[in-house]
């Protein structure tokens, strides 16, 4: 692994910056809620490679709300029920209701779709493509699981800041919610993904992930749109979101990186975040789930003054 490759490893950085808290884990967040939450976009993942230095973009809410700076996500539609294929389906609108069909590249690609369930068992990141005659964006889909769904638009408008728009959908059949548990290890794919570190919320702190397989760690992580690993992060609750990406230099054709993984995330509450990590090794996309708990601002040094007290 090249000293470039080692410096974009270690580059990536990452700034979770949510707001309030909203419900309960599973809650359904109505359309007509989130139409009331008119957040500014500064804290984007695509946008926000300095937002840790900015006390503004600390406390902007981002994908709670279905329209931002004159901009509207569509409804949206897909099939209903488990097991149905179809295809999923929306546009971008602008102030106007006129459908947009020019965006600015992000990351090798015009709009970045995440849909997870409300409780965060299920998640997906898909590239739809778009219809430039009607501006509806469209991609082939089925339910595996019932329940209520967030679907996030990622985009940047050409010649507008890179916004994140969300709506909800319900989908037939039983739903069972299950409750997040901490976790710092997944194992899928034949692959062992481990995160290490603590969340403390404001003020940044530096997590490392691992990555093995068969026992032995992996150094062939390959670059994948543009960077060596896409983190969505969902605060719990609210599923208050982020999208980010690896720092530094662009990997090029053919630079690896791995076993090890830095990257700083801040949080300013305390609670349960939700942490999806693409990576890609040997061409295919493989998606590590962790859960870790953010301690109250201040806790950890209190532990410690209150350890060396006892000494």
């Amino acid at each position: 692994m090249n000293a470039a490759t080692r410096l974009g490893l270690y580059g990536l950085g990452v700034v979770v910056a949510f707001g309030g808290a909203f419900g309960i884990a599973g809650a359904v967040v109505p359309d007509s809620a989130i139409a009331g939450w008119t957040q500014d976009s500064e804290m984007n993942g695509h946008a926000s490679r300095n937002a840790e230095s900015s006390p503004e973009a600390i406390n902007t809410v981002n994908g709670l709300a279905l329209g931002a700076n004159g901009y509207v996500l569509s409804p949206v539609k897909a099939p209903t029920g488990v097991g149905q294929s179809g295809t999923m389906s929306f546009q971008i609108q602008d102030a106007a209701g006129t459908a947009v069909t020019r965006y600015t590249t992000a990351h090798e690609k015009d709009l970045h779709l995440i849909v997870t369930r409300s409780d965060g068992s299920e998640f997906r990141h898909v590239h739809p493509e778009l219809d430039q005659a009607t501006g509806i964006w469209s991609t082939p889909w089925e339910w595996r699981q019932a329940g209520s769904y967030r679907v996030f638009a990622d985009f940047a408008p050409a010649g507008s800041e890179a916004l994140t728009l969300t709506r909800t959908l319900s989908v037939a059949g039983d739903f069972n919610p299950v409750s997040p548990q901490p976790a710092r290890v997944d194992q899928m794919d034949g692959f062992t993904v481990s995160v290490d570190g603590e969340l403390v919320a404001g003020t940044p702190n530096e997590l490392t992930i691992s990555v093995n397989r068969d026992g032995e760690p992996v150094t062939t992580v390959e670059p994948y749109l543009g960077a060596f690993g896409h983190l969505v992060a969902l605060r719990e609750g609210d599923l208050a979101y982020v999208h980010a990406h690896a720092e530094g230099q662009e990997p090029r054709a053919g630079d690896t990186a791995g076993p090890d993984i830095g990257f700083t995330a801040q949080v300013p509450t305390a609670g349960s975040y939700l942490l999806y990590l693409d990576l890609q090794v040997d061409g295919q996309v493989h998606t590590a789930k962790f859960v870790l708990d953010a301690a109250h601002a201040g806790a950890t040094d209190s532990q410690s003054e209150s350890h060396t007290e006892g000494h």
